[in-house]
């Protein structure tokens, strides 16, 4: 499922992002802030990675990115690259287990390993904020 913010000539305004996201939205922005809180000196953006994916938000220190933010219709999806150091402490945390074995799982890049996690609610939300956390960290 790609971005529901697909045109490259329009960013998404955070009135569009509120109105697809709907009561989603609060979500996003409790991540958004909690990042920007533990972490001032982030730089943040909306990317567009090309027709099939769209728009995306991007949280960044001054050399890689903290945490995505994948819009999708009323709903989002979080997105993180986790190196070896990240996943140790994360194998290791009280992490929902399906997320860690998730992160485990995955293909293994140069970069690290990748996790995409849906928000359709806030059960996850305080996991969202460790791996932020371990994120911002490492």
């Amino acid at each position: 499922m790609t971005s529901i913010f697909t045109d490259k000539s329009i960013e998404p305004t955070e009135s569009d992002l509120e109105k697809a996201l709907g009561e989603k939205y609060v979500y996003w922005k409790e991540l958004f802030s909690f990042t920007i809180n533990a972490f001032p000196e982030a730089n943040y953006a909306w990317h567009f990675s090309g027709q099939k994916f769209g728009w995306s938000f991007r949280i960044s220190d001054k050399k890689r990115v903290l945490l995505y933010l994948l819009p999708r219709n009323h709903f989002f999806k979080a997105a993180f690259v986790f190196g070896d150091r990240s996943i140790e402490e994360i194998s290791n945390s009280t992490i929902a287990e399906s997320t860690k074995e998730e992160l485990t799982t995955a293909k293994k890049y140069a970069e690290g390993r990748g996790i995409r996690i849906e928000v359709k609610d806030n059960s996850l939300i305080e996991d969202l904020k460790k791996l932020i956390a371990i994120k911002i960290k490492n």
